[in-house]
C-alpha cells in the first residue's frame, strides 16, 4: 500500500476535480485548525503518532441520477452550470502519521448534531478538536490503527466546532416554496421568553398561524389568543408571548403551527456522507485523498440521532457508491431503535427525537421498522429496510445495540418484530443487542436531574468496545459474532396496553413483575407507536397533514423487556451492575413535581439504591434483598462482579482490560466494606 504523509500544513487546497458524476470536487485543508502532529506528539503503540486534519469538502450532486432523485426537494434546489446541486461540509480525519503503520480502516463518527462521539470509546472527554493527550484518553482506538472520519451532514448543527454542512434552500423557479410546519415546545426552565422556529413563517398574518398549551400530555390543548403571542422581528424565525418580555409556563407544553417558507434539501446530508466515504477510498491521491490506497475496510460508530439517521442512509439506498459497492461494510449502531431520522422531508427537523413526553407527531417513526421486508398489516405497504440494499447486495453488517430506554420511549421492540409484535428471525447480516437497564444517557447517583430518582449511571461503552472488536471480525475474518440478546414476544417479555387517544399507554406493573418499592412510583407509561396520517404525499416527503392527529388511529404491538424481583432487566446482556447489582436500574424514569409530576423522563433512567442491612430493608418495606443479603461481605460483592464480567469476556461482551477495570472498581467500592 502507498502512504501518503503530507502533512497539514502543506499542500492546502487540492485543484478542483473534473467529475461527469455526482461526487466530492475539492478539499480545502484549514492549517489553522489541523495538527501535523497531535495529541501532544504521544504514540500509539505500534501504530506510533497520529495527524489531525479539519477543512471543508465540496461537492456536487446530479438531480436526475437515482440514487440522488430520492432526495425529497433537491428537483427544485438550485443548480450550477452542469445541472449539478452543490454542497459543502466541515470534514475531520484523524489519521495514523504512517498510513502504513494503520490498520487501514475507516471509523466513521456519523456524529450527533455536530458533535463527535468515537472519543467515548477512549473514555475521553468528548471534543471536535482533540489536540492534547488527555484528549486521547485510554488511545484505545489509535492503539488498534484506526483512522477516524468525521463529516457534516446534519443541517441543524451550526456550532463553530460542530461538524456542519451547507445545503441550499429548495425553490420553485423564483418563487418560493411554502408549506405546513409544527413546533412541540417545551421548556423545562421558568425564564425563556422567546423560542426559535425551524423555519420562517411565510406570513406575518397571525391568523396563518395557532400557538396552543397545555399543562399535561393528557390534557386537552388551548389555544393561546393572539393577542398574547408575537414574531419577534421582521424575519418572523422566532415567536415570544405578550407582553414583551412574559416567559413560558415551565414544563407547560406549547404547539405552534403555521405556514413555513424556504425548506433545505436536507437529505443532502446523506449523500454527501455517502460521497466522501467513497472520496476516501476510492480516489487518488492527485485527487487531494489524504487516505489515498489506504482504506480496505470502513466502519461506522454512532450514537443517538445517527444511528436513526443511518436507518434512514440504509433504507433510501445510500449505502451504495456510484460502482454499486457498498459504503460501510459494519455498522455499531447504539440506541436508534426502530426510528428514522426525519432527514428526508420538507420543512425537514432532524435534530427532533420522541420520547414519552416530547415530538409524537412528527415522522420519526413511520414504517418501515425492520430490516427485513415486510407488509405492514395497518397501513397495507410492503418495504423494509433492507429493501434497496437486498438486490445488489450493498447490506452492512450491523449491530443495532439499544438501551431500556428506547423500548420504553421509542417502541424498538419493532425493530426485530413485524407489525403485529410477532418475532421474526435475524436477518443474516444483523445482529441485535438490548443492554439491559440503561437509559438512553449516563447519568449520576447524585443528580436527580428533573426526575424523582437519582440518574442511572451505569455506562455502554465497555460493551461497545467488545462489540467494535467482534464487528471488525465479522467484517473481515468472517468471525461469527455473538448471538443476539434482546425480548422475544415468546420469551421474557411484557406486552404494552394501548389507551385510545393518548401518546402513552402503560404495561402493568404485574405484567412486567415490577416490585413496590417504597417512595418509588411505578406508572407503566409507555410511548405507543400509532399509525398516522401524514397526508397523501408522505411518500414524496411532503407532509400535507400536520401535525396529525392520533384520534381513532390504529397503534402498533410493542413490548419491553420483564424483569426480576430486583425491577432490573433480564433480556439483554446484563452489565456487571445490572448482574451483579447495589441498585434497581431502568431505563425509564418520572418527573418530579415542578416539571409536570409523573409525566415521562425522556432520555434519563433512574438508579435506586438497595438497603445495606436486612434490618434496614424490613424496616422499610423494600422487598428487594439488602446488599447483606446478596453478598455477605464485600468479598462475596467482588467475587459477584468477577463472575459477572468474566462471563461477558466468554461471551465477546466485554474485553479484558476492561472486566479488569469492573473488578478493580469492585475491590476499590465501599460495597458492604468494613
Amino acid at each position: 500500500m502507498s502512504s501518503d504523509n503530507t502533512t497539514a500544513t502543506s499542500a492546502l487546497t487540492v485543484p478542483p476535480v473534473l467529475v461527469n458524476k455526482s461526487g466530492i470536487t475539492n478539499i480545502v485543508i484549514d492549517p489553522d485548525r489541523s495538527e501535523s502532529v497531535t495529541f501532544g506528539g504521544k504514540y500509539f503503540g505500534d501504530v506510533g503518532q497520529y495527524e489531525k486534519l479539519r477543512g471543508t469538502a465540496y461537492g456536487e450532486l446530479d438531480p436526475t441520477d437515482p440514487q440522488n432523485s430520492i432526495i425529497t426537494d433537491i428537483a427544485f434546489a438550485p443548480v450550477n452550470v452542469r445541472g449539478m446541486v452543490e454542497y459543502s461540509m466541515d470534514i475531520f480525519i484523524l489519521k495514523p502519521k504512517d498510513l502504513n503503520k494503520g490498520n487501514h480502516r475507516v471509523l466513521f463518527d456519523f456524529n450527533n448534531r455536530g458533535q463527535m462521539r468515537v472519543g467515548l470509546l477512549n473514555d475521553a472527554a468528548l471534543t471536535n478538536d482533540p489536540s492534547t493527550s488527555e484528549d486521547a484518553g485510554t488511545g484505545f482506538i489509535m492503539n488498534l490503527g484506526y483512522t477516524i472520519v468525521s463529516n457534516g451532514w446534519d443541517c441543524g448543527a451550526t456550532g463553530f466546532h460542530d461538524m456542519k454542512i451547507n445545503v441550499p434552500i429548495a425553490t420553485n423557479g423564483k418563487d418560493p416554496i411554502t408549506g405546513p410546519s409544527y413546533e412541540y415546545i417545551v421548556f423545562d426552565n421558568s425564564n425563556s421568553s422567546k423560542y426559535k422556529l425551524s423555519y420562517p413563517a411565510a406570513k406575518s398574518d397571525k391568523r396563518k398561524a395557532k400557538l396552543t398549551i397545555r399543562a399535561r400530555l393528557s390534557d386537552e390543548p388551548a389555544e393561546v389568543p393572539e393577542t398574547d403571542w408575537e414574531y419577534t422581528s421582521s424575519d418572523k424565525n422566532a415567536i415570544r408571548l405578550l407582553p414583551d418580555g412574559t416567559c413560558f409556563k415551565q414544563s407547560y407544553i406549547y404547539e405552534f403551527t403555521y405556514i413555513a417558507v424556504d425548506p433545505v434539501v436536507a437529505g443532502i446530508g446523506l449523500a454527501a456522507t455517502r460521497d466522501f466515504i467513497y472520496f476516501l477510498r476510492s480516489a487518488k491521491q492527485i485527487d487531494g485523498n489524504p487516505l489515498a490506497g489506504n482504506v480496505d475496510y470502513t466502519f461506522s460508530y454512532s450514537i443517538s440521532q445517527p444511528s436513526r439517521a443511518l436507518n434512514d442512509f440504509q433504507q433510501l439506498g445510500f449505502n451504495e457508491d456510484r460502482d454499486g459497492k457498498t459504503i460501510f461494510d459494519g455498522i455499531l449502531s447504539h440506541t436508534a431503535g426502530a426510528s428514522g431520522d426525519q432527514i428526508n422531508y420538507r420543512f425537514a427537523q432532524t435534530g427532533r427525537t420522541e420520547r414519552n413526553r416530547q415530538n409524537h407527531l412528527y415522522p420519526e417513526s413511520v414504517f418501515p421498522f425492520a430490516h427485513q421486508v415486510l407488509t405492514d398489516h395497518l397501513s397495507g405497504k410492503t418495504d423494509g429496510r433492507s429493501l434497496r440494499s437486498i438486490p445488489n447486495k450493498t447490506h452492512s453488517k450491523r449491530f443495532e445495540v439499544n438501551t431500556s430506554n428506547e423500548y420504553w420511549v421509542k417502541a424498538c421492540s419493532l425493530l426485530h418484530t413485524d407489525t403485529q409484535g410477532n418475532d421474526l428471525e435475524d436477518p443474516e447480516n444483523v445482529r441485535f443487542y438490548l443492554l439491559s437497564g440503561l437509559s438512553h444517557g449516563v447519568g449520576n447517583i447524585n443528580d436527580k436531574s428533573k426526575g424523582q430518582q437519582y440518574t442511572n449511571p451505569v455506562a455502554p461503552y465497555a460493551a461497545h468496545r467488545a462489540l467494535l472488536i467482534a464487528l471488525d471480525e465479522w467484517v473481515t475474518k468472517g468471525t461469527i459474532p455473538p448471538n443476539s440478546q434482546v425480548p422475544r414476544r415468546t420469551k421474557n417479555s411484557a406486552l404494552a396496553v394501548t389507551i385510545p387517544g393518548s401518546q402513552t399507554g402503560i404495561v402493568p406493573q404485574d405484567v412486567l413483575g415490577w416490585p413496590s418499592i417504597p417512595e418509588v412510583n411505578y406508572t407503566g407509561l409507555i410511548t405507543t407507536r400509532y399509525l398516522m396520517d401524514f397526508g397523501d404525499y408522505l411518500d414524496d416527503g411532503i407532509l400535507s397533514n400536520y401535525p396529525p392527529s392520533i384520534k381513532d388511529r390504529p397503534a402498533y404491538t410493542i413490548f419491553v423487556s420483564k424483569v426480576d424481583n430486583d425491577g432490573n432487566e433480564v433480556a439483554g446482556i446484563r452489565l456487571p451492575p445490572v448482574e451483579a447489582p447495589v441498585a434497581t436500574t431502568t431505563g425509564w424514569g418520572l418527573r418530579r413535581h415542578e416539571f409536570s409530576e409523573n409525566e415521562g423522563l425522556e432520555a434519563e433512567g433512574q438508579y435506586i439504591p438497595f438497603k445495606t442491612t436486612k434490618s434496614e430493608r424490613i424496616s422499610t418495606n423494600d422487598p428487594r434483598l439488602s446488599l447483606e443479603e446478596r453478598y455477605q461481605n464485600h468479598d462475596g460483592y467482588v467475587s459477584a462482579v468477577t463472575e459477572a464480567a468474566k462471563k461477558l469476556e466468554k461471551q465477546r461482551f466485554l474485553l479484558t482490560h476492561d472486566v479488569q477495570k469492573y473488578i478493580l472498581d469492585a475491590q476499590e467500592s465501599n460495597v458492604l466494606a468494613e
